[in-house]
C-alpha cells in the first residue's frame, strides 16, 4: 500500500489544482484548463469578469476576503462556495499566492489555487495525523529506509539506557544486541520484500550498554512505496509491553507451578517439581529446604521454642551442584539455609522484608565483603557465586512452617524485584499446601505399608516340602500402597499351601481387606479344604464384606454408601503341594497363572481355568493338578510384576520367564535369585504393588514313608501296632515307639468301630513323624470330655496329649485323621 505522497499529489500542486490569475481589483485575468474542468466554465466566460461573479452568493465576497490574516505577503488560505457551470454549488478550498507587490508601474497579480473542500480536508487530516503520530508519546513510530536505516522516530518514547539521542541514519545493530537487532531486521526485511504487513510481533530489545532484562516491544510494520510503486522503506509502530508480558509470564508461571504441584503425592517429588517450576522460570537457580520430620510424614513443632532443622531436598538451575555441596556441608547445623528476616543488608545491597512472608535481597554484586555481622548480607543470599539478587519465601500451611524455597539470579538476568517476590509468595503458599497434603499422604502410606508388612509372613521359609522365598515391593507414593499378599502355610502330612492374592484398590482399606483375607485363608486352610472349595468360601467372605459396607447400619450409624466393585474385589491363587505324591493342586480366582521352571531348564505357565475374582459370586472354581519333579521352581506373582503399567500382559509374562532363567533360580538360593528377578523395576516409581513368591519343590523319598491297608477287624489293631513298631525300628526312631503305638491303637480302633473298612495306615518321616489313618467315613471325629462313669470317649483326648498336633481332613474317598510328633533332636 502507498503510505506517502509526493508534492505532485498535493491538492494545491500546480499540476492538480484549478488556477486563476487575478489582479488587485479581483478581476480574472487567466483561467487554466484544470479550473475549467473543476467548474465546467470556459475561459471566455470567466476572464475579464470579477472573481465575485464565480461565487454562489456574490454578496459573500467580503466574507471571503475576511479570511485573509495579516501579514498576507506569503499568501493565505480560505474556503468559498462557487457556482458550478451546471448551476449547483461547489465548496472549495483555495490558496492565494501574491506574484508581486504592485509597486512601481506594475499591477499587483495574485495566483489563486483551488481544489474541492474534501480533498483539502483530507490533505490537512493526513498532515495532522502524521505530525501528531510523531509527537504523541503512547505509541512509538519509526520509519526505516530500504536499507533498514532509521530515518525518523519519536525518540522520546525510547528512554532506555544505551539508546543514542541521534538515531537518524543508524541501524538497530548499532545500539541493540546483535541477536535482538537481527530478529527485528529479519521481520522488517520480510515486510519490505513481500509487502505483507507485520502485526503484533513481540521483540525483546536489549541495548549494548545495559543488556540485562531489556524491554519487550509489540511491533507492527507496513511497507512504504514510491508513487511508482517501488518500495521506499518500512514504517514500524511499536508499544512497550514489558510490564504486560512480565505480568502474563508470572501468571503463566503461577499456573505451571500450580499444575506441577498437583501432580504428585510424594513429598520429594512435590518439592522437586516446585524447584523445576521456578528455575529457570523465576530465578536462575532454586533450592527447596524442608524440615527433616516432614519427609517421614511428621509435622514440625510450631511452639516457637524449638529450632527447625532443615534439609536441602531439591535444587534446580545453573548452580545446582554448588547448592547441593553447600547444603551437605551445612546439614549438621540447625536451619542451614533458613533466611533470617532480622539479618541486615550490607552496604550496597538492599533488603526488603514482608511480615510473615518472603525476603528479597538485591545489589549483592559488588557488596563489601569481610565485614562484621552488622554489615554483611544474609548468608543464605550469598551461597550462589555471582548472584546479584536473591529471595526466599516460607512454605506454610495451617500456620505451620514446613520449609522454604529460595531463588537466586546471576549474570545478565534482570534483578529480582518486589513483583517477583509477590509471585514467589503466592507460589510458596500453594506449595505449602501441596507439601502438607503430600506429608499427610506420606504418613498414611507409611502406616499402610507398616500395617501390610506386619500382616505378611517372613520372606523366606524352609519346609520339608519346599524352599520358599518372596519379595514385596509397594507402589510409589502417588499410587499408594495396595493389597498384595502372599503366604506359605504348613499343612498336615508334610504338605504345604502356597497363596498369592491381590486386593483391588490402594490405601488403608486395601491393606485392611488384605489382612482379613489372609486370616481367612489361614483359617480355611487349617480345615484342610481343597483349593477350589477354599476359594468358594473365600468368595462368600468377600461378598459378606461388601454387603456390610453397603448396609445402612454400618459404622457410626450414618447411612452407608455403596462401594464400587474395585475395593471389595480381589484375586487369589491357592496351591497345595504334596511332597510324597509330588502332586500340586491349585485353583485361581481371576489371578494370573504361575510359572514353573522345570529341572531341565524349561519355563512354562500352568494352564489354569481361572474363575472370576473374589466378590463376584455365583461361579465355580476349577482345580488344576500337575506333577512337579524334585527341584522344580514354582513362581507365583501379582499382576504388578507383569503389567508394568503398559497393559501388555503377554509381553510381561514372556519377560518374567526370561528373568527367571537369567536369575538361575534352579541353581542359586531363592533368597538371592528373587532380587535379580525384580532388579530392573524402577525403585519408587511402581504404579502397582509387586509380589513374587518362589518355591523350590522337594520330595519325600519312598524310604521315608510307609503305608498299609488293614481290615476293619479289631483283631488287626495289634497287627497295626506291630507294623508301626517295626518301621520305627528301621528308621531308628525307637524313642517314639511307645507314644506312636498308643496313637495308632486309638486311631485304628476308632476307624474300625465307627467307619468300617477299608482302612489305610501311613507313616511319614519328613521334618516330623506323621501317623495317618484313612477310612471311608465322612464323619469328622470330635474330641470331648468323657465323664468319670464312662468307659470310652478318651481316645482323641489321649492322642491330643501325646501328639504335637493332630487333626482330620476330608478326602475324595472319605477322611483322614492324622497326628504329628516332633522327631528326636529337632
Amino acid at each position: 500500500m502507498r503510505a506517502t505522497e509526493s508534492n505532485q499529489n498535493h491538492p494545491f500542486a500546480i499540476a492538480n489544482a484549478a488556477a486563476a490569475l487575478l489582479d488587485d481589483a479581483g478581476t480574472v485575468l487567466a483561467w487554466t484548463a484544470s479550473a475549467q474542468t473543476l467548474l465546467q466554465r470556459r475561459s471566455g466566460e470567466v476572464c475579464g469578469r470579477p472573481a465575485r461573479d464565480l461565487l454562489a452568493d456574490a454578496g459573500s465576497w467580503d466574507a471571503v476576503l475576511a479570511q485573509r490574516t495579516p501579514p498576507a505577503q506569503d499568501g493565505w488560505e480560505g474556503r468559498a462556495t462557487l457556482r458550478h457551470g451546471s448551476g449547483r454549488e461547489l465548496k472549495i478550498g483555495f490558496r492565494v499566492l501574491p506574484l508581486n507587490d504592485g509597486r512601481g508601474e506594475s499591477t499587483a497579480l495574485y495566483l489563486v489555487l483551488g481544489a474541492p473542500s474534501e480533498e483539502v480536508a483530507k490533505r490537512r487530516q493526513d498532515h495532522a495525523f502524521t505530525q501528531e503520530l510523531f509527537l504523541q508519546g503512547r505509541v512509538g513510530l519509526a520509519v526505516f529506509d530500504a536499507g533498514l536505516r532509521l530515518l525518523r522516530t519519536n525518540t522520546h518514547l525510547l528512554p532506555y539506557t544505551g539508546v543514542p539521542d541521534a538515531l537518524r541514519g543508524r541501524r538497530l545493530e548499532d545500539f541493540l544486541w546483535a541477536e535482538d537487532a537481527r530478529a527485528i531486521d529479519d521481520r522488517l526485511r520480510e515486510v519490505l520484500h513481500s509487502g505483507d504487513p507485520l502485526i503484533g510481533f513481540n521483540a525483546t530489545t536489549r541495548t549494548q550498554d545495559d543488556p540485562r532484562g531489556g524491554r519487550v516491544l509489540a511491533l507492527s510494520a507496513f511497507r512504504l512505496q514510491e508513487p511508482d510503486g517501488q518500495p521506499m522503506g518500512v514504517a514500524a509502530v511499536f508499544t512497550d509491553v514489558t510490564d504486560h508480558e512480565r505480568a502474563r509470564s508470572r501468571l503463566d508461571l503461577l499456573y505451571r507451578a500450580t499444575e506441577a504441584l498437583g501432580g504428585s503425592l510424594s513429598v520429594l517429588h512435590t518439592v522437586e517439581d516446585l524447584a523445576a517450576a521456578v528455575a529457570p522460570g523465576l530465578g536462575d537457580c532454586a533450592a527447596v529446604d524442608l524440615a527433616e520430620t516432614v519427609l517421614t510424614g511428621g509435622e514440625p513443632s510450631d511452639d516457637g521454642r524449638h529450632t527447625l532443622s532443615m534439609l536441602r531436598v531439591a535444587v534446580a538451575g545453573t548452580a545446582a551442584d554448588a547448592l547441593r555441596t553447600g547444603s551437605a556441608q551445612a546439614s549438621a547445623v540447625p536451619d542451614p539455609a533458613v533466611p533470617d528476616p532480622a539479618a541486615p543488608a550490607s552496604e550496597g545491597s538492599h533488603l526488603e522484608k514482608r511480615e510473615g512472608q518472603g525476603v528479597l535481597v538485591t545489589g549483592l554484586v559488588g557488596a563489601a565483603t569481610g565485614q562484621d555481622a552488622d554489615g554483611a548480607p544474609p548468608a543464605w543470599a550469598t551461597v550462589v557465586p555471582g548472584a546479584h539478587s536473591a529471595m526466599s519465601a516460607p512454605l506454610r500451611a495451617g500456620g505451620i512452617m514446613y520449609g522454604q524455597v529460595t531463588l537466586w539470579r546471576t549474570g545478565a538476568s534482570a534483578p529480582l524485584d518486589p513483583h517477583d517476590l509477590a509471585l514467589l509468595d503466592e507460589i510458596a503458599a500453594r506449595a505449602g499446601l501441596a507439601v502438607d497434603n503430600a506429608r499427610r499422604y506420606t504418613k498414611e502410606r507409611r502406616t499402610a505399608v507398616g500395617l501390610q508388612r506386619s500382616l505378611l509372613p517372613p520372606t523366606t521359609s524352609e519346609r520339608p516340602a519346599l524352599e520358599a522365598a518372596s519379595i514385596y515391593l509397594p507402589a510409589d507414593a502417588d499410587s499408594g500402597v495396595g493389597g498384595d499378599w502372599f503366604d506359605v502355610i504348613p499343612l498336615s502330612s508334610a504338605r504345604v499351601a502356597l497363596v498369592v492374592g491381590d486386593v483391588a484398590g490402594h490405601g488403608l482399606h486395601a491393606t485392611a481387606m488384605m489382612g482379613r483375607l489372609r486370616s481367612a485363608v489361614r483359617a480355611l486352610a487349617d480345615l484342610e479344604l481343597e483349593p477350589d472349595e477354599l476359594l468358594t468360601h473365600l468368595d462368600d467372605l468377600v461378598l459378606q464384606v461388601a454387603a456390610e459396607a453397603e448396609s445402612d447400619d454400618a459404622g457410626d450409624g450414618a447411612p452407608g454408601m455403596p462401594l464400587p466393585y474395585g475395593p471389595t474385589a480381589a484375586t487369589c491363587l491357592y496351591a497345595v503341594y504334596d511332597p510324597v505324591s509330588r502332586q500340586c493342586v491349585m485353583a485361581s480366582a481371576g489371578h494370573p497363572p504361575p510359572a514353573v521352571v522345570r529341572p531341565d531348564g524349561t519355563v512354562e505357565y500352568v494352564e489354569l481355568s481361572p474363575g472370576p475374582p473374589l466378590g463376584v459370586g455365583g461361579w465355580p472354581f476349577e482345580p488344576t493338578e500337575l506333577e512337579l519333579p524334585s527341584g522344580s521352581v514354582l513362581a507365583m506373582y501379582t499382576d504388578g510384576l507383569i503389567e508394568r503399567g503398559e497393559g501388555d500382559v503377554d509381553e510381561g509374562m514372556r519377560n518374567l520367564a526370561d528373568r527367571l532363567l537369567v536369575a538361575e533360580v534352579l541353581d542359586r538360593p531363592l533368597r538371592d535369585a528373587r532380587h535379580d528377578i525384580v532388579a530392573d523395576l524402577p525403585p519408587g516409581r511402581l504404579e502397582d504393588d509387586v509380589t513374587l513368591l518362589l518355591a523350590r519343590t522337594r520330595v519325600v523319598s519312598s524310604d521315608s514313608s510307609a503305608a498299609w491297608q488293614l481290615e476293619a477287624d479289631p483283631a488287626f489293631v495289634g497287627e497295626a501296632r506291630r507294623l508301626v513298631l517295626g518301621q520305627l525300628s528301621r528308621w531308628d526312631l525307637d524313642e517314639l515307639s511307645f507314644t506312636t503305638e498308643l496313637i495308632v491303637s486309638e486311631l485304628v480302633t476308632n476307624a474300625i468301630r465307627y467307619a468300617g473298612g477299608p482302612i489305610v495306615l501311613r507313616l511319614i518321616r519328613a521334618g516330623s513323624l506323621t501317623c495317618e489313618v484313612s477310612d471311608p467315613s465322612n464323619t469328622q471325629p470330635r474330641m470331648r470330655r468323657a465323664k468319670s462313669s464312662e468307659e470310652g470317649g478318651r481316645g482323641l483326648y489321649l492322642v491330643a496329649q501325646l501328639a504335637h498336633r493332630w487333626g482330620s481332613r476330608y478326602t475324595r474317598e472319605g477322611k483322614t485323621v492324622w497326628a504329628e510328633q516332633a522327631l528326636p533332636g529337632l
